[in-house]
């Protein structure tokens, strides 16, 4: 759920990160724009909410009002539809992969998938296909990654998943 938290522009970049971080201190998952990159006017944050918080939407809209101390209006409320593992599983059977590695976490508020390939499985599928094809079934980042036995490669991951 958007929700305009400084209509006017009148926030500076103090007032509008001290904001930000009452609302996360308030345990809300915010997305939102740095004070850098702050348009004009109409500022909005944006609250990833579940669908049964929306029924008390007001209540977010003063959570935001109280944390920047101005006047806040809803905004559009939009709905990401994430995708699942066993959908994870689909797109994989898909290239005809039957792959027992895949892990969903968070990192810098961002949900990630990681899919363990074996050097086989790897070779015989265009990662850039089926980087794209995860991607669209998951609305995710997503991070394929090569098991080459004793160390770990591939798109960012390092370690052992």
């Amino acid at each position: 759920m958007r929700v305009v938290i400084d209509a006017d522009g009148v926030l500076g970049p103090d007032a509008y990160e001290a904001g930000l971080v009452r609302l996360r201190e308030g345990q809300l998952e915010v997305v939102a724009s740095p004070a850098a990159h702050l348009p004009e006017r109409r500022r909005e944050v944006e609250l990833i909410l579940d669908e049964s918080q929306l029924a008390a939407r007001d209540e977010y809209v003063g959570l935001c009002s109280r944390a920047f101390g101005l006047p806040a209006t809803p905004g559009v409320v939009s709905f990401i539809s994430r995708g699942t593992d066993d959908d994870a599983r689909g797109v994989l059977a898909g290239f005809g992969l039957d792959v027992p590695v895949v892990e969903r976490f968070c990192e810098d508020d961002d949900e990630v998938v990681r899919v363990v390939l074996t050097r086989e499985q790897a070779s015989r599928v265009p990662e850039g296909r089926l980087h794209t094809a995860l991607e669209a079934a998951l609305n995710c980042e997503v991070r394929i990654v090569v098991d080459t036995g004793a160390a770990w490669a591939g798109s960012g991951a390092e370690g052992a998943p």
